[in-house]
């Protein structure tokens, strides 16, 4: 089960640049339901996550950059790209903030997503003040939909 949520960012933290981050480039074979190729560094997944917003069924698989190769070449709408910042959260050891800075097609696009380990966690959240509107509910930024905008 994956419980995450979501806020869009304009102002991140001056130094979010000094954070691990990993390139990621993905598309989408399916978006209902949604199955999504990535390739994260030099690391390559097949997904499949159920309908929802805040709370869905979330399963991985890997796959060889062969496999990856011919299977992106299948996606419809666009290729997302991003570099995804690792930035721990203050006061809180377990959890992390994957700031996407996108690429390509939605350059200066930036959306924050945490993720839980369970509702009552996600619910309870205090954003940073750096973080902007909380988008999780809306859905309008899930990267599936992002892939479908004209």
């Amino acid at each position: 089960m994956e419980i995450e949520r979501k806020y869009l960012v304009t102002s991140p933290p001056e130094n979010y640049k000094s954070f691990p981050h990993h390139f990621i480039e993905q598309g989408y074979l399916s978006t209902d339901p949604v199955v999504r190729v990535r390739k994260e560094d030099e690391s390559y997944i097949l997904t499949y996550k159920s309908k929802g917003l805040l709370a869905r069924e979330e399963y991985n698989l890997p796959l060889n950059e062969d496999s990856y190769q011919h299977l992106i070449s299948k996606t419809d709408g666009c290729v997302l790209t991003k570099r995804r910042y690792l930035i721990p959260v203050e006061h809180c050891d377990h959890l992390t903030i994957e700031l996407d800075v996108f690429e390509g097609r939605y350059e200066g696009l930036m959306l924050a997503e945490v993720e839980f380990e369970s509702l009552e966690e996600a619910h309870s959240f205090t954003p940073p003040s750096w973080f902007g509107k909380d988008v999780t509910l809306s859905g309008e930024y899930q990267n599936s939909r992002l892939s479908q905008m004209p």
